[in-house]
C-alpha cells in the first residue's frame, strides 16, 4: 500500500467494521475531508446491522509510531468558516464515534495527540502499545479545546488527570495512561494484534441488543444526562427480548 495516504479506509468483514487512518508520512493528520470520511464511515456502520464491533486503528510508520498527531493545523487558515468551522468538524467526528451504535475499540499502536485523543476517548475501549505517550497542546497553542471533547475527557478519566492532559499540556506515560483508565490494555508492540483479536472475540461474544442499549445509558450517566425513563424503557425491553431468553435457556442449560 502506498505511503502517500488517503482519507480513512473502511472495511467489513464477519460482524467487526475496521475504520484505519491512512496517512501515515504525516503521522495520521486529520484533515478536514479525513473528518468528513470518517463521519461518513460511522453512518456506514450505523446503518449495518451485520456489524457488531467498530475497531478503529492507523497505519504508522516503524521507526516513529504516530497513532495520530491530531487536526492538520493549517486547516485553521483555510477552512471556508475559519478556526470555529474546523473545531467543529472535529468535534462533529469525535460526537460520531461517541454515539456509534455498535462497541467501539481503539486500538492505539502508537503515540496520540491533540484532538485524536478526543477520538480515542470516543471509543468504548481503547488498547495500547508500550512505549505510547498522549499529549494534547491546546494551552501550549493559546487554544480552548472544544467543550465535548472537555466533557468526554472529564466524564472518561475523571478531573485529575483531564487537568493534566488538558491545563498542564503534560504528555502522559503509558503507565500514567493505564493507571488513570485511559488505556483499558497495554501489551508490547509485537503483542497488540493477538490482544485485538482477544478482545474482538470476547466482546462479539456478547449479546449485542443489550450491549448497545446499555452503551447509551452509561453515556447519559457518565455525560450527566438523567432520563430514567428512557433507561427503564430500555431495560424492559431486554427483559422480553430474544436474547435474555436465549441468555437465559444457556445458563439454566450449564447449571
Amino acid at each position: 500500500m502506498s505511503d502517500h495516504g488517503s482519507p480513512p479506509l473502511l472495511e467489513v468483514a464477519d460482524g467487526v467494521a475496521t475504520i484505519t487512518l491512512n496517512r501515515p508520512r504525516h503521522l495520521n493528520r486529520l484533515e478536514p475531508a479525513d473528518l468528513q470520511v470518517l463521519c461518513e464511515h460511522v453512518a456506514a456502520v450505523d446503518a449495518d446491522a451485520r456489524v457488531r464491533l467498530l475497531v478503529l486503528r492507523a497505519r504508522v510508520r516503524a521507526h516513529r509510531p504516530v497513532f495520530s498527531a491530531g487536526f492538520d493545523l493549517s486547516a485553521f487558515e483555510h477552512h471556508p468558516q475559519g478556526p470555529g468551522g474546523a473545531v467543529d468538524a472535529f468535534a462533529r467526528a469525535a460526537d460520531a464515534l461517541a454515539g456509534a451504535r455498535p462497541l467501539t475499540l481503539a486500538v492505539l499502536n502508537g503515540s496520540v495527540y491533540g484532538g485524536a485523543v478526543d477520538c480515542a476517548l470516543a471509543c468504548d475501549f481503547r488498547l495500547g502499545i508500550e512505549g505510547m505517550e498522549v499529549r494534547v497542546p491546546a494551552a501550549a497553542l493559546g487554544l480552548h479545546y472544544y467543550a465535548s471533547g472537555l466533557q468526554r475527557a472529564v466524564a472518561t478519566l475523571g478531573w485529575p488527570l483531564a487537568r493534566r492532559l488538558f491545563l498542564a499540556a503534560e504528555a502522559l506515560d503509558t503507565p500514567a495512561l493505564r493507571a488513570g483508565g485511559f488505556l483499558d490494555a497495554c501489551v508490547p508492540a509485537d503483542a497488540l494484534e493477538d490482544a485485538v483479536q482477544r478482545w474482538c472475540t470476547q466482546l462479539l461474544a456478547l449479546a449485542p441488543l443489550a450491549v448497545q442499549s446499555m452503551k447509551r445509558t452509561l453515556a447519559d450517566i457518565a455525560l450527566g444526562r438523567p432520563q430514567p425513563d428512557v433507561w427503564r424503557a430500555r431495560e424492559q425491553a431486554s427483559h422480553a427480548g430474544a436474547e435474555f431468553a436465549a441468555g437465559r435457556q444457556a445458563a439454566l442449560m450449564r447449571r
